[in-house]
């Protein structure tokens, strides 16, 4: 008896370890903060979107046009994104899920950037793009391994959450491309403007060092990051 009841124990504690992961975790985060607070008067909003009550829901709430159109690429980058998320489709609140339409004009580019909340999938309904991604950083003495595709139509690739990856045009025409996301918000840093057009500016010190490059090179980066973004 002593025996059957200490297997029993050991047995439910075992799946209580190998359980808990997958039944006992924190919920993703949908923005890139949210500060706990104990005044109620101070809340603004939760992790992710409120709910509309059920009573007053209607199909609209499930429903954006216009993504036949084109997005208007007439850019330093050549390249624009028309995102459809929580923000402007209501619908997709708590599903998880998000996409977008890519235009680039001819060498358009997507620049580097990271979806620190979502998996992206790409998929190319037209014109030729060279993508890729950059893995995390690896162990001592190592590069980060950067894997690179040409796609044409009907082509499709897979960009990992949170790792920096990109679109060039490399075709003879204007491109368009969808993808979709595995957030209802992922998120979008570009790293360009993060690192050299932050609000207030990284200390010069800080990114020449980390570039190795002059100050006035990182001085000419971030005036011309401001241009383009006012």
């Amino acid at each position: 008896m002593a025996l059957t009841l200490k297997f029993f124990v050991i047995t439910i504690a075992i799946l209580a370890l190998t359980s808990s992961p997958s039944t006992a975790s924190d919920p993703s985060p949908l923005q890139d903060f949210c500060v706990a607070v104990n005044e109620s008067k101070e809340t603004v909003f939760v992790n992710g979107k409120v709910c509309k009550d059920p009573k007053l829901v209607t199909a609209d709430d499930f429903f954006r046009p216009g993504l036949n159109k084109p997005g208007n690429t007439s850019n330093q980058l050549g390249s624009i994104v028309t995102a459809v998320n929580v923000n402007n489709l209501p619908g997709l609140n708590t599903l998880g899920i998000s996409l977008a339409r890519i235009d680039f004009a001819r060498r358009g580019l997507n620049p580097p950037h990271t979806h620190p909340r979502g998996t992206e999938v790409l998929v190319v309904l037209k014109g030729r793009l060279y993508v890729g991604f950059v893995l995390s950083n690896p162990g001592p003495n190592m590069k980060n391994k950067l894997f690179t595709k040409i796609l044409n139509p009907g082509d499709v690739f897979v960009f990992p959450e949170g790792l920096v990856h990109f679109q060039l045009n490399v075709g003879k025409t204007n491109a368009i491309a969808f993808a979709g996301l595995s957030s209802q918000n992922a998120g979008v840093i570009t790293v360009a403007n993060a690192v050299f057009g932050s609000d207030p500016p990284i200390n010069d010190d800080v990114l020449a060092k980390a570039f190795q490059v002059d100050k006035k090179v990182i001085d000419n980066l971030q005036e011309q990051i401001w241009w383009d973004n006012n």
